[in-house]
C-alpha cells in the first residue's frame, strides 16, 4: 500500500537530485552512504515506486523521482523566503550567521576579524564552508560570501572589496628550469581561468600534483612539488616560497563581499559587513 513522501524525503530525493549520486547526498546532508541507501529504499517502498534509475553514470530521478524533487524546491523556497523576512527584521546579534568562501581566504582573511566580531558577539553562532564554488546565497547555504570572482551574481548585493592578483611560486628548495613540473587544480575546484591559462600554454601537460583548494596546491609548493600559480595575498607570505613571474593580469580577478538583497540589513549581517571592512586588509585595493 503507497503512502505519501514524508518531508525528510523530499529533502533525501532533493540531494539526490542535485548532487547525482548517494555519496554526494550523504555529504549534503551530513549522514554516510548507508543510510542514505537506507532510507531511499524505505522511501521507494513506501510510496510504490523507483524514484531513480540507477546508472554507472549517477541517479537519474525517474518521473515520480522529479516529482518530488520539484515539490521540495517549492518548498525549501517557501521556508527560505520565510528565514530571509525574519532575519531582514532582526535588529539582534544572536541566532546563527553562516559565511562561505575559500579556505584561503578564511585562514589568511577572515579568521583574525572572525575572532574578534565573535569575542564582540558572543550571543552570535558563526558557520563557514569552504569551497571554489559559490554557494547560493538565495537559498539560504551561506547568509554572506567572500569570493574572488569576475562576475558576481545579479540577485545578490554587496561591494568589491579589491583586486586579487597572482604570480608563479616555487620553492626556494626547488630547482627551477625549462623542465620544473607544476602543480595544479583539481577539476572539483571549478577553478577554470586558471585551467585555461596553464592548458593555453601548455602547462597542463607538466602537472605532477593537483590540489581542490588554493591551501592544498600552496601546500604542495611549498613542499616541492613543483611550481604553480598562487595569490599573492597568500603566497607572499609563506614561509619558503619565492615568486618566480609578474603578476599575471590575465588571472587577475575582483573580491566580492556579498549578501541576500533580504537580509542585508540584518543586524549581523551589517555588523559583520563593518568589521570586515574596518580591518586591515581593506587599507589597499590590491592584494
Amino acid at each position: 500500500m503507497s503512502s505519501t513522501p514524508r518531508w525528510d524525503d523530499y529533502r533525501l530525493v532533493l540531494a539526490i537530485v542535485e548532487s547525482g549520486s548517494l555519496s554526494g547526498a550523504a555529504r549534503r546532508l551530513g549522514v554516510n552512504h548507508a543510510t542514505i541507501f537506507r532510507r531511499l529504499s524505505a522511501l521507494e517502498a513506501r510510496v510504490g515506486t523507483r524514484c531513480f534509475e540507477r546508472h554507472s553514470g549517477g541517479y537519474v530521478p525517474t518521473t515520480a523521482g522529479e516529482t518530488i524533487a520539484t515539490t521540495a524546491r517549492r518548498m525549501h523556497l517557501a521556508v527560505t523566503d520565510a528565514e530571509r523576512a525574519l532575519m531582514g527584521n532582526d535588529t539582534t546579534l544572536t541566532g546563527t550567521l553562516r559565511i562561505t568562501t575559500t579556505d584561503a581566504l578564511l585562514v589568511h582573511v577572515l579568521m583574525p576579524v572572525l575572532v574578534k566580531f565573535q569575542k564582540a558577539h558572543p550571543e552570535l553562532l558563526i558557520e563557514t564552508t569552504t569551497s571554489s564554488e559559490l554557494h547560493n546565497l538565495t537559498r539560504r547555504d551561506a547568509d554572506i560570501a567572500l569570493r574572488p570572482t569576475r562576475h558576481p551574481p545579479e540577485t545578490l548585493t554587496g561591494k568589491e572589496l579589491g583586486r586579487l592578483r597572482q604570480a608563479v611560486y616555487i620553492s626556494v628548495d626547488t630547482l627551477m628550469d625549462g623542465s620544473t613540473p607544476w602543480v595544479g587544480p583539481d577539476a572539483s575546484m571549478s577553478y577554470h581561468l586558471l585551467e585555461r591559462w596553464m592548458k593555453a600554454r601548455g602547462l597542463d601537460q607538466r602537472i605532477v600534483f593537483r590540489a581542490d583548494s588554493t591551501l592544498g596546491m600552496a601546500f604542495a609548493i611549498q613542499a616541492g612539488l613543483g611550481q604553480g600559480v598562487l595569490p599573492c595575498y597568500l603566497a607572499d607570505k609563506m614561509k619558503g616560497l619565492v615568486r618566480v613571474s609578474d603578476h599575471i593580469s590575465e588571472l587577475e580577478t575582483g573580491v566580492w563581499l556579498l549578501t541576500h538583497p533580504d537580509i542585508r540589513h540584518a543586524a549581523s549581517v551589517n555588523a559583520f559587513f563593518a568589521a570586515l571592512l574596518g580591518s586591515e586588509w581593506f587599507e589597499s585595493p590590491l592584494w
